[in-house]
């Protein structure tokens, strides 16, 4: 299984009046971090989205698990995967660490989209390509 790593600096604009990362941002770094993976494959996000003329990957289901508070100045260390391939679906997990100690555990399920030919306004799920998934294996 392929993993993405990057580094993430805990900016003063990601935080609460308390010091520590405002909860929602984890989710911008979630959604950041997919971006990244299929960045890492060979697959930027324009790119992507004009070779397989989709909309993108509509986040479905988003959860974290928060174990150690990330502070103004931190870095961390974000990894990111693809847990599981469905039709039209994918799971992607986020582990955050800091000095290689857990703090935070995101999971996404993200379906591929593309325009909705009965309705011009909407969405409809389609079959995640064979090559782009062979792309992630291959690696």
């Amino acid at each position: 299984m392929f993993t993405n790593k990057r580094t993430i600096r805990i900016e003063w604009g990601d935080c609460d009046p308390a010091g520590i990362v405002y909860f929602p941002r984890f989710f911008e770094f979630f959604n950041d971090a997919t971006t990244a993976l299929f960045e890492a494959v060979g697959l930027p996000k324009r790119e992507m989205l004009s070779k397989y003329n989709i909309a993108g990957f509509a986040a479905v289901d988003v959860r974290g698990r928060f174990l150690k508070p990330l502070t103004f100045g931190d870095d961390c260390e974000i990894e990111s995967s693809i847990r599981k391939w469905g039709r039209t679906s994918f799971d992607v997990e986020h582990r955050l660490t800091k000095h290689g100690e857990l703090a935070v555990e995101g999971f996404e399920t993200r379906v591929w989209v593309g325009r909705d030919p009965d309705n011009p306004h909407g969405l409809k799920a389609q079959v995640i390509p064979k090559d782009l998934i062979e792309r992630f294996e291959k690696q």
